[in-house]
């Protein structure tokens, strides 16, 4: 594994400095993954935006069928996508702006990282906020 799909001074921008997370995938099944880390995003005190085709209402926070829907700006895009679906999305966040982009736990594209990273947006892989914030303690 390649340890620069997860450098820690791109996991500390985002953990510590990035507020807006847009998360796709997210929708308002609780027994889903996205959900719980969405919701530990929020008390963590981050801003969660669902990104999903549905564009669900969730944890209180209205979603958006896709990232260029949102109408204001996004710091982090954070992708639960199976990885073959997940470059995509990367592109999206470099094309709208966002500050950086999360690929979850089992997510690689290594194209896509390669593409982001060379667009100056940087890029964890194959990790969870929720297990960088537990190695802070």
């Amino acid at each position: 594994m390649s340890t620069s799909w997860q450098d820690p001074s791109a996991v500390n921008l985002m953990l510590d400095e990035l507020e807006t997370w847009a998360v796709v995938g997210l929708s308002g099944n609780p027994s889903r993954t996205a959900y719980s880390i969405a919701a530990l995003l929020q008390q963590q005190g981050k801003r969660i935006v669902p990104i999903h085709p549905d564009a669900p209402t969730v944890l209180g926070e209205q979603g958006y069928a896709s990232l260029a829907d949102v109408p204001f700006p996004i710091d982090v895009v954070d992708v639960f996508r199976r990885s073959e679906s997940a470059g995509q999305f990367a592109d999206e966040a470099v094309a709208v702006g966002a500050k950086a982009v999360w690929f979850q736990l089992g997510v690689i594209d290594e194209a896509a990282f390669e593409r982001t990273t060379a667009a100056g947006v940087p890029m964890v892989m194959d990790t969870c906020p929720a297990i960088e914030w537990r190695r802070r303690t």
